[in-house]
């Protein structure tokens, strides 16, 4: 499954972490040193939301940033009651 947001491209980007060890220079230590590093990832907030694009209602993934700036049109809510039966009896 893509997790791209559909209006603004976003998607999962690759980045790293560092672990640290040591004491800091200002408390009286040596240094902080890195003693490892490794991948990871960082994956845009995704949301699967029902819109209007081109005049159609379609579920579609987007990013939260994408539903906050108010590009997401969603569809007008149905106004339907289902009609009342009358009774053979009356």
């Amino acid at each position: 499954m893509s997790r791209v947001c559909f209006f603004t491209g976003k998607k999962t980007r690759a980045g790293g972490s560092k672990v640290y060890r040591g004491r800091a220079k200002y408390l009286g230590g040596v240094g902080r040193k890195i003693t490892g590093r490794s991948k990871r990832q960082f994956k845009a907030n995704i949301q699967k939301v029902r819109a209007l694009v081109n005049g159609r209602v379609v579920r579609i993934k987007v990013s939260a940033k994408a539903i906050r700036m108010g590009l997401v049109v969603k569809p007008p809510r149905r106004d339907y009651h289902p009609e009342v039966q009358e009774s053979a009896d009356e």
